[in-house]
């Protein structure tokens, strides 16, 4: 009788071991064309970063389906981690940069959060299982001791020596109308 083959784990999940860069093949690319990381970055100034950064994540067809990735649940330091490495990998900035720019990165999208009336977004993956942030008793509806059942009109927390003050203007300027307009033409659609 002939005997069944193993599957390996190879197999299992569809992997071929032997489909791998050869070990020291990157090293053998041309040296006058080199990849955008490898030159140096087109801005060493933090302030500059983040503007560019701003201006990439607030066009409006970004603007719009990052409102929808955080509005579907994922976590604001894994879009940071996105748009901050797809920077570095276009040779915007070097890899210490890209790490100065991570705090500045999340206040905005928090911003961009608050703006677009999204209350329940995750700071970070994980954060439901971690027991310093979570709060006692949150099922509790906190009262208005005001009695005017107005809301107030707040502005997200934006931490002020996080951001340049160039930006930190177009931030409480500007920001909220492209959020508004961004989530108004996605319920358009």
């Amino acid at each position: 009788m002939a005997e069944k083959i193993k599957v390996n784990q190879f197999e299992e999940v569809g992997v071929n071991p032997f489909n791998a860069p050869i070990p020291g093949e990157s090293l053998t690319a041309s040296p006058e064309t080199p990849k955008s990381w490898e030159r140096p970055p087109e801005t060493t100034d933090q302030d500059d970063a983040m503007m560019a950064v701003y201006m990439a994540l607030t066009q409006q067809t970004t603007l719009r389906q990052l409102v929808k990735i955080i509005d579907d649940g994922v976590p604001l330091d894994e879009i940071a981690q996105v748009v901050l490495y797809k920077g570095y990998t276009e040779g915007k900035y070097n890899p210490d940069m890209m790490l100065n720019l991570a705090e500045p990165t999340i206040y905005l999208l928090i911003a961009i959060a608050d703006y677009a009336d999204i209350k329940d977004y995750v700071l970070y993956s994980e954060e439901e299982d971690d027991p310093d942030t979570e709060i006692t008793g949150d099922d509790v509806e906190p009262v208005n001791m005001d009695d005017d059942d107005e809301e107030e009109n707040k502005k997200p927390i934006v931490k002020p020596d996080s951001l340049s003050k160039s930006l930190l203007s177009r931030v409480d300027t500007e920001l909220e109308s492209k959020v508004q307009e961004a989530t108004t033409e996605e319920v358009e659609e």
